[in-house]
């Protein structure tokens, strides 16, 4: 009985016998043969040494497409293990994955690797491609490969397998003289990887990710299809440590960081004013689309918090305390507290929706490790606001909330928007017809605002759905800001009502929404695409006056009562430096435009612009100046 292999095209060919994927290849070209890296049936990637031995779609995976990339990732994290182990035969390893951009191996070792261990592990990983090892999987008995490892001194290996289900397939990889336990795909050989890889760096860990287990060493890197995008990687990663926000905020003298605080801001003048800013720009915003600002207490009894699914659901992201009438939670997130608001006098479905909003800092106890400066913190404001509606609103209330965000990143410069559909995680409150319902409202509502997205399972809240937002920023980076969460669960516990016009009770619909999401994050992400070169109308210091001679002192502070007059803070420059030295200074400190003025301006009633990024002066009336910079800072609320 002949064997029929449907190929994406549609076109079908026969085989007397059994084949792999790599005959399939060859089959059909030796060009697609040398290109092969795996073949894909029904969306899962296997070996190309698989058997094909009944009547199946198949797709031939080659090196050049963006499937491969996860492959190249996954056979790097292994071939720098057998590096490693080459290198430093005591060495045992654990774990190690394709990440995004690259890969990661944890690895336990009694010495510490170094920067020049890195850098010879890396040449070893070339020399191992160079070599062209076949990788060939072998399914083993579970026994014998607890066994096997244990006699290697692999303690880790074996406690892997052990903890395996009892029916799982012990498959292990052979390369060369290195063997691991791994599910695959795998490349057929080193070769195949190509050497468009690099070791990046060291850190830390924790076997299985716990404190109280050994000490690992996890060692980066990152690979890549070809030297181009490998090249543009790099490149990205260059530019992302000149923009990092922690050194600009210093820089910009926006806010710093101590031990005193961890996760947490001490905001400086510029800084704060930078924040408020932006509070105050998102604040007007909704405001003027119906949103009311309400302000809920910073801690609140356990109680509350048990009632809403948070204590048990969320209590490891808590801060808690012991008060005089028991325990104590400082708010991670506002929702329980606006149900409080909602249920404050009985509310008819004419009060609906309701849209609530709120500033105030939350707390959240991120874990050590996670903490990022402005971009994960532990204590953080959001522009946060929830949405009480019936069911027959959701969908205008998705659509119109789409539409306020998309205006509101492209005041800020951003159209590149990607979305994705979170659905039920594991860790989860309500039942399953509930998610249902909730779940199927959002995607209608999303299916009505003409939003195209990609699933992400198993990410949603713990009471709902929810749709992330993902900025891509100017070096091509993502960061996701704003969300939407349908949730049917926290009205239900928390006894939130309302009367419809049929006189009977409800429950409402909550909509939990934010553009920017956290607001530190937001400033974070933002300082690092401009590159600290902020929007005028944002930035705390628009133009500083810097004079050049002790003359042009009275007209510089002239001009600055004419632009404070105007709204406008300006900062003066009197110091007795040579002007190169002010501009340079103040260029560093990213601040928009630099007004010199010397003896001639000060006669002529005159400032020369210097403007962030240019090199040249435009010498302007004064009073022209003031009235273009207040167009230009003017919030577009």
């Amino acid at each position: 009985m002949s064997i029929e292999i449907t190929l994406p095209d549609g076109s079908v060919r026969s085989f007397e016998n059994p084949i792999t994927g790599l005959e399939l290849a060859a089959d059909i070209g030796p060009g697609l043969a040398k290109q092969a890296v795996a073949i894909a049936i029904d969306d899962e990637m296997l070996d190309l040494s698989t058997t094909l031995d009944k009547n199946t779609a198949v797709k031939i995976i080659t090196r050049n497409q963006p499937e491969a990339l996860e492959l190249i990732r996954h056979d790097a994290a292994h071939v720098m293990a057998q590096a490693v182990q080459e290198l430093y035969p005591e060495t045992q390893v654990t774990i190690g994955p394709a990440i995004e951009n690259g890969f990661y191996y944890d690895f336990f070792r009694e010495e510490s690797f170094t920067p020049d261990d890195l850098e010879k592990i890396e040449k070893r990983m070339q020399q191992i491609v160079e070599r062209a090892d076949d990788i060939v999987r072998e399914v083993w008995d579970r026994n014998e490969a607890i066994a096997f490892f244990e006699e290697k001194g692999e303690k880790f290996k074996a406690e892997l397998i052990s903890d395996l289900p009892e029916d799982e397939t012990i498959s292990l990889y052979r390369q060369g003289d290195f063997i691991d336990l791994c599910r695959g795909p795998h490349l057929p050989n080193t070769s195949k990887l190509g050497k468009f890889f690099k070791v990046m760096k060291l850190a830390g860990a924790y076997w299985r990710g716990d404190a109280n287990n050994p000490q690992l060493q996890r060692i980066y890197g990152t690979a890549w299809r070809d030297k181009k995008e490998l090249k543009a990687y790099l490149h990205q990663l260059e530019e992302a440590e000149k923009r990092d926000h922690r050194k600009l905020g210093k820089e910009m003298e926006l806010f710093h960081m101590q031990a005193e605080a961890v996760g947490s801001m001490f905001w400086h003048p510029k800084g704060w004013k930078l924040r408020k800013n932006l509070q105050h720009y998102i604040g007007e915003k909704m405001e003027r689309v119906g949103y009311q600002e309400v302000c809920t207490p910073q801690m609140m009894d356990r109680k509350l918090w048990e009632a809403s699914g948070h204590w048990e659901k969320y209590a490891d992201d808590m801060f808690t305390c012991c008060g005089d009438h028991g325990d104590m939670a400082i708010k991670p997130m506002n929702c329980p507290g606006h149900v409080q608001i909602f249920k404050q006098g009985l509310k008819s479905y004419r009060d609906l929706p309701l849209r609530l909003a709120e500033f105030s800092t939350l707390h959240r106890n991120e874990a050590h490790g996670a903490l990022h400066g402005l971009m994960r913190a532990r204590s953080f404001g959001q522009d946060d606001a929830h949405i009480f509606c019936t069911e027959e609103q959701i969908n205008k209330e998705t659509k119109d909330f789409i539409d306020f965000l998309v205006e509101v990143y492209k005041d800020f410069g951003f159209e590149d928007i990607l979305v994705k559909f979170s659905d039920r995680p594991d860790n989860r409150a309500g039942s399953d017809e509930t998610w249902d319902k909730a779940e199927s409202a959002l995607k209608e509502a999303v299916s009505l605002a003409g939003l195209e997205y990609e699933m992400n399972p198993g990410e949603g809240a713990f009471y709902g759905p929810k749709l992330e937002f993902t900025l891509r920023d100017a070096i091509g980076r993502d960061w996701q800001c704003g969300t939407l969460q349908v949730d049917f669960v926290l009205p239900e516990r928390l006894d939130a009502e309302y009367v419809g016009a049929d006189g009977d009770r409800h429950r409402p619909v909550m909509l939990h929404r934010a553009v920017m999401g956290s607001l530190e994050r937001f400033l974070g992400m933002l300082i690092e695409s401009t590159a600290g070169h902020l929007p005028l109308w944002l930035t705390p210091i628009p133009v500083v006056i810097a004079t050049i001679t002790e003359e042009a002192n009275p007209w510089a502070e002239d001009v600055q009562k004419q632009l404070q007059a105007a709204g406008i803070r300006a900062e003066l420059d009197l110091r007795n430096e040579k002007i190169g030295r002010k501009v340079r200074e103040h260029s560093n400190s990213k601040i928009p435009q630099i007004w010199v003025v010397g003896k001639n301006e000060a006669e002529e009633k005159q400032v020369a612009i210097r403007k962030l990024g240019s090199k040249a002066n435009t010498v302007t009336d004064a009073a022209e100046a003031i009235a273009q910079l207040v167009a230009d800072t003017t919030m577009p609320i």
